[in-house]
């Protein structure tokens, strides 16, 4: 994926959430109860975005050891 798909991806969620929380501050309370699905979500896309720091992490020190002092 290219930068701009991930901004575009989180762009999309931040809105989406903005909207949650709205629809929570409303007076339907149905209308701002958190699905399974978004909990489940949430916990997936935190689990990569770890997994991925670490990847990189790992992966960066290895280039960093590469580079003459």
């Amino acid at each position: 994926m290219q930068r701009h798909e991930w901004v575009f991806g989180a762009g999309h969620l931040l809105t989406q959430l903005r909207r949650r929380l709205a629809a929570m501050a409303s007076s339907d309370a149905e209308s701002g109860a958190l699905s399974l699905e978004w909990v489940a979500i949430a916990i997936v896309l935190v689990a990569a975005a770890l997994a991925l720091a670490t990847f990189l992490t790992g992966k960066l020190s290895a280039l960093e050891a590469l580079i003459p002092r």
